[in-house]
């Protein structure tokens, strides 16, 4: 039988996205780790360790019943009201149980900032109907006792195998033009650094707010660019400018009072090289 080095036991709401299957593949190994699924498919619907769930028809109290988990980690997607009645419930579970919930936010509950980059004090303000949705729900698990709750404002998350990079050699092979923003200055991460800070955090019984992004900022533009140049031999590569202001615009997060250990910190040139390995 399978011995795991912690009493916990985790789950992971919205195992089978990008991000929340490759939390799921680094925790697998050291805690008993459940996750859910949304689309029936084979390779989860034969792991039983999976649950089928939909937030917009299931109540997820049945996944947690079922799970009893001491970690939940939140990667929800879905209508925007069904998650925030999800959350609401996920909250009166931990308040009931010795539970604590990882929730993952975005740079976007700072998007009607634009003048410097943000840091986990800063207040949240956002103008998109997306960020104004993460900041209702940060909100909300901001009233529970602290040590309950961990959010984890995250930027752009790249990766070999992320939709915005599928999406990008998918506008490459149709030789149609990328969308690239010159005036917004942002911050990037991968899954994979991601998930090793994630499980930092499980380790040493952290809480509180994190912002998880490289340590330096890079024009949207040129990073793209980059990526291009990495992936591609084309010459003959289309982009199409999108200015949604005339001055630079921060979308970015950057840590002041929790910082993370050394290692599990991340340039955007080590974020660029690992897109291609």
């Amino acid at each position: 039988m399978k011995e795991f080095s912690s009493k916990h036991r985790i789950l992971i709401l919205g195992a089978s996205g990008f991000i929340g299957n490759a939390i799921y593949k680094e925790l697998l190994g050291y805690f008993r780790t459940f996750g859910t699924y949304r689309v029936p498919k084979k390779v989860f619907e034969d792991n039983r360790q999976f649950f089928q769930y939909n937030v917009e028809q299931d109540d997820v109290y049945e996944i947690l019943e079922a799970t009893k988990p001491t970690i939940i980690i939140s990667c929800l997607r879905g209508e925007f009201k069904a998650q925030t009645i999800a959350h609401h419930h996920i909250a009166e579970y931990l308040i009931a149980h010795d539970s604590k919930l990882i929730f993952l936010s975005s740079a976007n509950v700072f998007d009607a900032y634009s003048k410097y980059p943000s840091y986990e004090l800063d207040k949240t303000l956002s103008g998109s109907v997306y960020g104004h949705f993460k900041i209702k729900i940060e909100n909300m698990l901001l009233r529970l006792p602290k040590e309950k709750v961990a959010i984890l404002r995250l930027p752009m998350v790249l990766g070999s195998q992320s939709p915005r990079l599928k999406e990008l050699k998918q506008h490459l092979q149709d030789k149609t033009a990328i969308e690239i923003f010159p005036n917004i200055i942002m911050n990037v991460t991968t899954d994979s650094k991601l998930t090793q800070q994630i499980h930092y955090i499980i380790n040493q019984n952290k809480y509180g707010i994190f912002h998880l992004g490289s340590t330096d900022l890079v024009h949207h533009d040129d990073y793209f660019k980059d990526i291009v140049t990495k992936i591609t031999t084309q010459d003959d590569v289309l982009y199409k400018l999108v200015y949604t202001t005339n001055e630079d615009r921060y979308l970015a997060v950057l840590p002041k009072f929790n910082k993370l250990p050394g290692h599990l910190e991340i340039t955007s040139l080590e974020i660029l090289e690992d897109l291609t390995k």
